[in-house]
C-alpha cells in the first residue's frame, strides 16, 4: 500500500477526520487494514481537478504487468474515485475487474480537496493552471480558509492563492481565517503583532510558538515581528496605498510593451458570418492549402476561432461550480491567442 495513504485526511488539518469504517463495507473483502478489494464496474468517475482529464500513455505505462496499482482513494458515499482513475485504466487494460481501494469520509468538497492533495503528492502531476483553477474552486467552496492552507493543499505559492482570491468576484467578507493548524486568526495582525512585540521583549527566550498562542498570531508573523525589532523596525509594515487609477486605453510607449495597436479597421468583435469568410479565404490561399504545415494551420483555425454569438449564447448554460475553471482556460487561451499574434506581428515588423 502506498506510503500515507491511511492519513491523507490527517494531513490537513481543517479536513474532518475518516470516521471509522462501517459494516456496509462487509461486502468488500478487506485486503489490509484498511483496504478492501472493491468491483471496478462498482465505482463511478470522481469530481478530478484535470482540467484535460487522463493522460493514456501514463495508462498505458501503468499498466504494465510487473508494477504494482497501489491503492485508490474513493469517496465512500458516493463510490466516487477521489484519485486514481489512471489506476482504473490500468487495471481495466490488464483486464482486472477488481482494485485495492481505499475509503474517505467526508463532504463533496472535502472530497475535491483530498484529490487535488493526493495529485500533487504522486503520480502524474498537476498542471498549473490544474492548480490554479483548483484554488479558485476551494477559495469558493471555503472562503474562511487562509491562503496558506490553501496553498499547501494545492502545492501553489500563497501570493498565487491570493491573486485568485481577489480575482473571484462575490466572495463573503471576513476578519478571520482558518490557518493549516486549524487554527482561526484575524485577517488585521496589527493587534497581535503589538502584543507579540510586548511578549518578545519580556520574554526574549519564549519560542515562536509560545508567542503565537498567546498573541493569536501565525509564527511565521512573529518571527517577522521578532526580526522587525532586531533591526529596530516597528513591529506593524506600513500598509501601501493602492492608487486608483482609471482604466485608459494604452497609447504610445506604453503599447509599445504590449505589442503593435491593432489595425484600425479592425471590428471589435468576430460574428461567424465575418469569421467564416475569413476562414473560406484562407482556405483558398495555395501557400497555406498546399503545404503540409499551411494545411494543419488551416485545422487549428477552424477548431479554435469562435464567434462572439457563439460564446454568449453558451455562457449562461456553465454550471456555476465550473465556471471559474472555464473562465481560468479560457484566460489561458486567449494569453496564449496574444502570444502567437505578437510572433506573426513580430515577423512582419522584420521584414
Amino acid at each position: 500500500m502506498r506510503e500515507g495513504t491511511d492519513n491523507a485526511a490527517e494531513d490537513l488539518a481543517i479536513l474532518p477526520k475518516p470516521r471509522p469504517q462501517r459494516t456496509a463495507l462487509a461486502v468488500y473483502p478487506a485486503s489490509g487494514p484498511n483496504t478492501y478489494r472493491v468491483p471496478l464496474d462498482s465505482l463511478l468517475p470522481g469530481d478530478s481537478p484535470r482540467l484535460v482529464g487522463e493522460d493514456a500513455e501514463h495508462i498505458r505505462v501503468l499498466a504494465q504487468p510487473d508494477r504494482p496499482l497501489p491503492p485508490i482513494l474513493v469517496h465512500r458515499p458516493t463510490m466516487r474515485v477521489i484519485d486514481g482513475m489512471h489506476r482504473i485504466g490500468a487495471a481495466r487494460l490488464r483486464g482486472e475487474d477488481t482494485i485495492e481501494a481505499v475509503f474517505f469520509d467526508g463532504s463533496d468538497d472535502d472530497a475535491f480537496v483530498m484529490a487535488v492533495r493526493s495529485n500533487i503528492a504522486h503520480g502524474l502531476p498537476l498542471s498549473f493552471a490544474d492548480r490554479e483553477a483548483a484554488v479558485a474552486r476551494i477559495i469558493t467552496a471555503h472562503p474562511d480558509w487562509s491562503d496558506r492552507a490553501i496553498a499547501a493543499a494545492t502545492g501553489l505559492a500563497a501570493q498565487t492563492v491570493a491573486g485568485v482570491r481577489g480575482r473571484i468576484i462575490g466572495l463573503p467578507s471576513a476578519t478571520a481565517r482558518i490557518g493549516r493548524d486549524g487554527r482561526i486568526r484575524p485577517l488585521d495582525s496589527t493587534d497581535g503583532r503589538r502584543v507579540a512585540s510586548r511578549l518578545i521583549a519580556a520574554r526574549p527566550d519564549a519560542s515562536l510558538r509560545e508567542i503565537a498562542r498567546s498573541s493569536g498570531i501565525s509564527p511565521a508573523t512573529v518571527r517577522d515581528v521578532r526580526a522587525r525589532l532586531q533591526r529596530g523596525e516597528d513591529p506593524v509594515p506600513q500598509r501601501r496605498p493602492r492608487a486608483e487609477r482609471p482604466i485608459r486605453p494604452l497609447s504610445g510607449p506604453e503599447r509599445a510593451e504590449i505589442g503593435p495597436a491593432p489595425c484600425q479597421d479592425e471590428p471589435e468583435g468576430l460574428s461567424a458570418k465575418d469569421r467564416n469568410a475569413v476562414l473560406q479565404n484562407l482556405e483558398r490561399d495555395p501557400s497555406l492549402r498546399f503545404a503540409r504545415s499551411g494545411h494543419l494551420v488551416l485545422r487549428w483555425l477552424a477548431r479554435r476561432v469562435i464567434a462572439g454569438e457563439e460564446w454568449r449564447n453558451v455562457a449562461d448554460a456553465v454550471p456555476p461550480h465550473s465556471a471559474y475553471i472555464i473562465a481560468a482556460l479560457a484566460r489561458r487561451c486567449a494569453r496564449e491567442w496574444l502570444e502567437f499574434a505578437k510572433q506573426l506581428e513580430h515577423r512582419l515588423g522584420g521584414k
